[in-house]
Order: C-alpha cells, then structure tokens, then sequence
C-alpha cells in the first residue's frame, strides 16, 4: 500500500460489545498509521497524536471494566470518551491537510463510538440514582 493511501476493510457488522469495538477501532488506527508519511514532520506529529488517543480509547474501556466503584468506572468512561472525541479532531484535520484517506469511515466510526461511551456515563449515572 502507498504511503498516505489508506485502505479501511470494515466487516458486514460490527462488534456489538464496546471493548471489541474499540479494539477492533485501534486496530484501524494502526494500520492508519502506518499508511502516514513519517518523513513530513507535520504527518508524522498528526499521526502519532492519532495513534494515541485512538488506541487509548479501547485501553481506557478495558481499564473501566476493572474499575473499584462505580466512580472509577464512570472517571474510566468519561476519559475514553474524550480520547474519542480527540481521534475525531486528529482525523478531521488530517482530512482537511489533504492526506488521502476514508476519512468518512473513520470518524463515523469514532463518533459512534463516542455516543456509544456517552450512553455507558449517562446511563451508569442514572442507575447511581435510582438505587
């Protein structure tokens, strides 16, 4: 495959389980960027920002499912939650910097799992209450 040129092979369905989803995400996110030209400084700073935050949303999610109180995994989710929505920005501007990408799949992909996360808080914080 070039370098810049990203293909992204997305099954018939998708994991239905967040920690599969997100792992199946970073797994992406990898091959991403290793498609990324590391020799321009400005791809290279991107892409490792990139590889960041989209691999630590899933390391988060996993981490929360080993949380010590309902707390630890709510704090758990909120930070996956902002490392999607970081990964959306990292995508977007690549996108606009005219690197070649499916981009449309990728943040798609993180936004929905962004509302997915956001669901698990809200939804962790409701039942807090109605205990």
């Amino acid at each position: 495959m070039e370098k810049g040129k990203l293909k992204v092979i997305c099954p018939k369905e998708k994991p239905t389980d967040i920690k599969e989803r997100t792992f199946a995400f970073a797994l992406k996110i990898i091959k991403f960027a290793q498609s990324i030209d590391f020799r321009d400084e400005a791809l290279r700073t991107l892409g490792r920002q990139l590889l960041r935050s989209g691999t630590s949303i899933g390391a988060n999610v996993e981490e929360a499912q080993a949380g010590q109180s309902r707390a630890d995994f709510t704090c758990k989710y909120a930070i996956a939650l902002k490392e999607s929505r970081e990964t959306i920005y990292w995508l977007r501007l690549l996108q606009e910097s005219g690197m070649y990408g499916d981009w449309e799949a990728l943040i798609k992909e993180a936004d929905e799992i962004a509302r997915i996360i956001g669901a698990i808080i809200v939804n962790t914080k409701n039942n807090r209450h109605h205990r």
